[in-house]
């Protein structure tokens, strides 16, 4: 089964979600904002994409630039955790969609990006 995660209000998840709607794969649709991550769920999908934890975030939101880019320009270094706790916390800067199927995983902001994954 192929799973998503979305906000349907995105062109990108959209994209993503009619590619997998003509596919032949069973898909489970999570909208994100009615199901938030935890951090265990949120760290496993950072696994499986095989990145870090700063890759994933939305780091053009406004939300970010006005409350964690001056830190990060004046030195703050995050660890991997804070960046986990800060997606949590704010989950609208979790990069979307995010489309996994099994162990492997794509951020769908390029929607043909999940034929890396759908085979």
């Amino acid at each position: 089964m192929i799973v998503i995660y979305h906000n349907p209000d995105s062109k990108n998840s959209n994209s993503c979600l009619e590619i997998l709607e003509t596919s032949k794969h069973d898909t489970q649709k999570i909208k994100y904002q009615d199901k938030p991550l935890d951090a265990i769920k949120l760290q496993k999908i950072i696994n499986i994409l095989k990145i870090s934890p700063l890759e994933i975030i939305r780091t053009n939101e406004p939300l970010w630039k006005e409350k964690f880019e001056h830190l990060i320009k004046s030195g703050v270094e995050f660890t991997d955790q804070e960046y986990i706790e800060i997606m949590i916390e704010h989950q609208e800067l979790i990069e979307r969609p995010i489309v996994i199927n099994g162990q492997k995983a794509v951020i769908g902001k390029q929607s043909k990006k999940i034929f890396e994954i759908s085979s």
